[in-house]
């Protein structure tokens, strides 16, 4: 029997060769549109799922309170590690990270004479690897990192460096840093972690070791021993804070502990599992920016949502061609055929066509992925699906979306009655109609619902590149490392100035967007009330290349003493509540010069306009901008404004001044105003991943209007007849068509904007800085919705209504 309906399904589907094609086709599209949803959202949830152990690994993150505001931070006072371990017994083992470059700053080493570049550099604790646990493939883990001035290499990084060479012992040094042994050789670490590496360092020797529970340096991940819960750990945090914490917030802030919180300020601990920092994390100072879980959601209903409308298009097109297949019904079932046997054949032809669309679906993800990375910045390959493990599942689900699609065309046809379908006598039943109306309306509705979430994030992106921020970003080039100049840095600079495409040349810690301002606290002279902003090193020209705005004061002078002035951003001026700020006194408990001596007094000698520094996610923050001159590192980083039209010569000139300088050192350059855009990376993803399921939503939601569309003028073809004889013109017959769809369409752009609005305006609410809600981004939606809807019913509607009456009517 089985055999019977498999050859008589191929029969039909080959006799109805274009309606196949269209069914495939429609339901391949969804298929492949699922499919490469399922690819980005099962590498966003294997963040941190390889760790053994890693349900009882978490990270000790810090949410600090000042008066008015709080602030929460991935990195905490280093000393936590220790007590809490000690204070804990809960707490297994535990383990810090300091981020020393990471991958985003170059580490320059020198090997055997050579000078390379490398990426990935971290120092950890000699516990990292009880922590998280990975077998060493050269050395022992208990001891690789025990003394300082070691260094565990990646597996990749030792072949890169060292060759098919035993590294182990092997000496590298950092070029203005320590020589380094190589004790230890570890696999690879997976991309898909919440951090990444080349290079362990060991933290022994490189840390200080004096107390330190107040000031923020070090990721600090915890082990707790099975069975035990985070709450249970987090409970005890607040004890072994005020134990700590309380003598060291006396010596640096002149106030007891209880005054101290009671003004306002505050050090509150809370524990994250560490398999959901990828996607629910996004405190400052983490490594990287992380993925977000509410993208993963509106993904997945995206693909769910895509799924089901080329369903729904499977339905309303099978539901078209009811009238041809009524008379076979009825033919059948007058020799014999029950509606059990005719509903598993119209199941067999749908299950057959969804098993061509898989096949069909997977080869469209094979030819668009490359395309589709480049579009969410992923690595993504095929065959992570793809797999002999993952076959039963992706036929299941064709299985299942076969029987799901065929289902309702199964039942409708399959209960025909034979008398009436011999006798011409087909009609469309009232639950029927509602039926493939409401399938339509959905269908569109999900349409407006992404073409007005694309126009929200394109919205929301243009005003973060036309707002102004503050400082000239266009035409700005920034040099990496310019540390390395060392005594020749001024030197670099007054050539660079001298250029004929240069506008200005300026050293900083860093430039706005990068994530290397860090935390600093003042008071007022006299006063115990403190306020921790964010803090960056400049030189006396930085201000002026960039082009920010004085308010008060004046910048930084290079000839004078302004070792110990101090500049502040007018956030800063208002949550310090000075007024006339400039000669006022500032005194900073964190000592940065001479790492960790006394406090320091500063002296305010201007007061800069407010300018965005991070992204628009967050407000502007307190900023105290310190003069370079009080650190031994001047400047980390170099911004040049080139007024030049043709920016790559000038980059190129620069460059030939930099090889002059450093001949070994690589040159790195970068434009400000594209660094400034990659802040948004997981918006512009959003927006473009928006923009092209709409499309494909709106396409697919087209063919399956198209199907209702010859269904219903198929039923009305006798009553177009009978108009056209009585008088009805062409465009008259062609708007009375097309009514009724618009009208559905109208129902859709209803239903679907008020979703529309409150999804955006949650989304935008992330933002500190955003738009209002774009009004017209509805209308346009709805315009786009009818237009297309018009477009799609109009060709069958004309057909209809030229279509000569004569044969309409012949069969009455």
């Amino acid at each position: 029997m089985l055999r019977n309906y498999l050859k008589i399904a191929l029969r039909n589907l080959a006799k109805h060769r274009t309606n196949t094609a269209i069914n495939i086709a429609g339901l391949a599209i969804g298929m492949a549109c699922c499919l490469l949803i399922v690819l980005y959202v099962s590498d966003e949830l294997s963040y941190d799922r390889h760790w053994a152990n890693g349900d009882r690994i978490y990270r000790m993150a810090l949410e600090r309170n000042y008066p008015g505001r709080s602030t929460k931070y991935a990195i905490i006072p280093p000393s936590y590690a220790q007590s809490v371990k000690k204070e804990i017994p809960e707490i297994e083992q535990a383990t810090r990270v300091f981020d020393f470059g990471g991958n985003n700053n170059p580490t320059l080493f020198k090997i055997d004479g050579r000078t390379v570049e490398e990426r990935g550099v971290l120092g950890v604790d000699s516990t990292f690897f009880q922590v998280f646990q990975m077998p060493l493939l050269r050395g022992r883990a208990s001891q690789a990192l025990t003394r300082p001035n070691t260094v565990v290499l990646t597996e990749r990084t030792a072949r890169r460096l060292f060759g098919t060479a035993n590294p182990i012992g092997k000496m590298l040094e950092i070029i203005q840093g320590p020589k380094l042994e190589v004790t230890g050789i570890c696999a690879d670490p997976i991309r898909n972690a919440h951090f990444t590496f080349n290079f362990l360092v060991s933290t022994r020797g490189q840390q200080e070791e004096r107390p330190n529970h107040i000031s923020f340096a070090a990721h600090t991940y915890l082990l707790l021993r099975p069975n035990t819960t985070p709450e249970t750990v987090q409970a005890k945090l607040p004890t072994v804070v005020e134990k700590y914490a309380a003598g060291e917030v006396e010596r640096n802030f002149g106030v007891s502990y209880k005054e101290y919180v009671k003004a306002g300020n505050g050090y509150f601990y809370f524990l994250q599992p560490l398999r959901s920092i990828h996607l629910d994390s996004h405190l400052e100072a983490e490594y990287q920016p992380n993925g977000s879980r509410s993208l993963v959601s509106i993904f997945s209903v995206i693909a769910a949502f895509v799924l089901v409308i080329a369903c729904i298009n499977f339905m309303n097109l099978a539901t078209a061609r009811s009238s041809e297949r009524a008379r076979e019904v009825g033919i059948r079932k007058s020799l014999g055929s029950t509606t059990g046997q005719l509903a598993t054949q119209f199941l067999t032809e749908s299950v057959l066509l969804s098993l061509f669309s898989l096949v069909v679906a997977i080869l469209i993800v094979a030819v668009v992925l490359t395309p589709f990375n480049n579009l969410a910045g992923k690595p993504l390959t095929l065959w992570s699906i793809v797999r002999w493990e993952t076959l039963p599942l992706l036929v299941g689900g064709a299985l299942f979306v076969g029987l799901l699609a065929g289902s309702y065309p199964a039942g409708v046809l399959s209960k025909f009655e034979p008398i009436k379908v011999l006798k011409g006598k087909f009609s469309s039943t009232r639950q029927g109609h509602w039926l493939r109306n409401g399938l339509v309306v959905f269908q569109f509705a999900v349409s407006v619902l992404l073409i007005v979430s694309t126009i929200v994030v394109f919205s929301q992106l243009n005003f973060i590149q036309q707002k102004e921020l503050g400082f000239t970003k266009e035409s700005v080039v920034k040099l990496k490392g310019a540390f390395f100049l060392d005594k020749n840095t001024e030197a670099f600079k007054q050539e660079v100035s001298q250029l004929a495409g240069v506008a200005g040349v300026g050293g900083t810690s860093s430039a706005p967007g990068d994530e290397g301002f860090f935390g600093i606290t003042f008071r007022k002279n006299g006063e115990t009330e403190t306020v921790t902003g964010r803090g960056c090193v400049v030189d006396e020209n930085y201000l002026q290349t960039l082009q920010m705005e004085m308010m008060a004061g004046r910048p930084f002078r290079r000839s004078g003493n302004d070792s110990l002035s101090v500049i502040l951003n007018e956030e800063a001026v208002r949550q310090m509540g000075l007024t006339n700020p400039i000669g006022k006194q500032l005194i900073s408990p964190d000592n940065f010069a001479q790492q960790g001596g006394p406090p320091v007094t500063y002296t305010v000698v201007g007061v800069v306009r407010n300018f965005h520094f991070g992204s628009l996610h967050q407000r502007i923050s307190p900023l105290f901008v310190l003069n370079d001159r009080v650190f031994r590192r001047t400047n980390n980083e170099l911004v040049i404004r080139i007024k030049a039209d043709e920016p790559t010569a000038v980059v190129g000139q620069i460059e030939r001044v930099w090889k002059r300088y450093l001949p070994d050192q690589p040159f790195h350059f970068s434009f400000l105003d594209t660094d400034w855009s990659a802040l948004y990376q997981s918006e512009q993803v959003a927006q473009r991943i928006f923009g092209l399921f709409a499309m494909l939503a709106i396409f697919i939601a087209c063919m399956g209007l198209l199907g209702l569309a010859m269904y219903v003028i198929r039923l009305r073809t006798k009553e177009i007849g009978i108009r056209k004889v009585l008088g009805a013109s062409v465009p008259g017959l062609v708007a009375l068509l097309s009514k009724d769809f618009l009208v559905l369409v109208l129902v859709a752009i209803l239903i679907a904007s008020p979703i529309a609005w409150y999804a955006m305006s949650r989304w935008l609410s992330d933002f500190a800085y955003r738009i209002d809600m774009p009004w017209w981004a509805f209308g346009l939606a709805g315009l786009l919705a009818v237009g297309i809807a018009l477009l799609t019913v109009s060709f069958q509607s004309i057909k209809a209504a030229l279509m000569n009456p004569v044969k309409s009517l012949r069969s009455e």
